[in-house]
């Protein structure tokens, strides 16, 4: 049931954009920025009232999985923590792919920098 190729919808059920904030607040630095960005460019698609309901059941659902606190790979593991996080977030990126759209990318570059600085 944790396997980060496999985007299970009871994941929907763990995510809030409260706790997509707080997870990202408190774990971006070590979650990387390429998660931290790729999360983002969901989280504006998945707020974009253009993108299907379908679409947002499925960011919503690798949303939920990187909100977790316990998965496949803990997150505070060294080096591979966020990597079923990211394959995760990535899957549901290359699905989605049709309804993201360059605002949503440049809002989470955006956002990114703020945290990062620029790349």
């Amino acid at each position: 049931m944790n396997n980060p190729k496999r985007i299970d919808s009871d994941y929907s059920d763990n995510y809030t954009e409260t706790g997509l904030w707080d997870k990202l607040s408190h774990f971006a630095k070590s979650a990387g920025r390429e998660v931290v960005e790729k999360a983002l460019i969901l989280f504006y698609a998945a707020s974009d009232p253009d993108t299907p309901k379908r679409s947002k059941m499925i960011i919503f659902s690798a949303l939920g999985y990187f909100i977790l606190p316990l998965d496949a790979i803990p997150d505070f593991t060294p080096i591979l923590g966020f990597s079923d996080d990211l394959g995760a977030i990535a899957l549901a990126l290359a699905t989605v792919a049709a309804h993201i759209k360059s605002e949503h990318r440049q809002a989470a570059k955006s956002k990114t920098a703020q945290w990062f600085g620029e790349a």
